[in-house]
């Protein structure tokens, strides 16, 4: 294993400490328990939004605290579900006197530690939505969830829903609105690559230097199938198709596509994986009105991509095209 670290135990501590220190106009970081919230929380008048889960997916979760997005994140060790005091004190930390709207991942832990950072705050008076994010058509279950896994659209209502709280969407609105994106959204991976746990010290699993697995999850959990190499054209396809089919996509639609790396993918390997993606999407008469092409939700250095798409109306694209200030999303601003 060769990784730029100083001891396993301080990896997640050191890396948000650093996040603290390179974007100190954008987030304070707090250390007992972790979490990362925006530098101006509470927001008077605006309903508070958290996401979080295990570290090794950045700039997901925390990358993405600040203007227009997230009002803290929360961070569990590399792959691992933060702890529910994590999430009931950032929430204590941010909200004003709106509510509070967790953004969960459909992973156990992650459903179970949210549901009770919840319940606590409940119970003091705060009033607390969780919407889960279920998008990945690759598996029905997996390792760590039952149903689908949460993967790209969580960036995408991260997104949407921090415009929306920056507008004054009610809670109840915004939980409306969180469940609509995670109905338009479907997604589907693949790795090239395993990845390397720093505590683990060894490869999540084996690939055979001809080898990809189709439908992978972000902590990597077995996909669909292990398949032989086939070029970038033929994997797009092996990645879009099943993913229209299942919304269904129609001709017609207007769609955010989203091209992501799963760590260690390069952008000239990503846009060659756009390219093919925008002809498919042309061919089958689906509009491409936004796009993000990068690396926004990975799995530590594993090399392998994701695709996204999410269908548009006119709220969804108002929202995203908000403006935006935060480590690994900024524009308008």
């Amino acid at each position: 294993m060769k990784k730029l670290i100083n001891n396993v135990a301080d990896v997640v501590k050191e890396s948000i400490e650093g996040l603290g220190l390179a974007f100190p106009e954008l987030l304070k970081v707090s250390l007992q328990p972790r979490y990362v919230y925006r530098a101006d929380a509470p927001v008077k008048g605006k309903v508070a939004i958290i996401s979080g889960g295990g570290s090794g997916h950045e700039p997901m979760h925390a990358g993405f605290v600040g203007y227009g997005m997230l009002d803290a994140a929360c961070p569990g060790e590399v792959f691992t579900s933060p702890t529910p005091d994590q999430m009931y004190e950032a929430a204590k930390m941010v909200h004003s006197d709106k509510g509070v709207l967790f953004i969960v991942k459909n992973y156990s832990g992650d459903v179970m530690n949210f549901e009770m950072a919840a319940d606590m705050l409940k119970s003091e008076g705060i009033d607390v939505e969780n919407v889960i994010i279920d998008d990945d058509v690759a598996v029905e279950n997996s390792l760590y969830t039952q149903g689908r896994r949460g993967v790209g659209t969580t960036v995408l209502a991260e997104k949407i829903c921090g415009a929306a709280a920056e507008k004054g969407y009610e809670l109840k609105d915004l939980v409306e609105l969180c469940r609509k994106v995670n109905s338009y959204g479907r997604s589907m991976g693949l790795a090239l690559t395993p990845c390397t746990v720093p505590a683990a010290g060894k490869s999540t699993f084996e690939l055979a230097e001809e080898e990809i697995e189709l439908g992978i999850g972000i902590h990597g959990e077995p996909g669909r199938e292990r398949i032989k190499i086939k070029s970038a054209n033929e994997l797009t396809e092996l990645l879009a198709y099943p993913i229209i089919r299942d919304l269904p996509f129609e001709k017609g639609d207007r769609v955010l596509a989203f091209v992501n790396s799963m760590g260690g993918t390069p952008d000239i390997e990503l846009f060659i994986v756009y390219r093919a993606l925008h002809k498919i999407l042309e061919k089958e008469g689906i509009i491409i009105e936004r796009k993000l092409i990068g690396r926004y939700i990975t799995s530590l250095e594993m090399q392998g991509v994701s695709i996204t798409l999410l269908k548009l109306d006119d709220e969804l694209v108002k929202l995203w095209d908000a403006p935006v200030r935060t480590p690994a999303l900024r524009w308008g601003m």
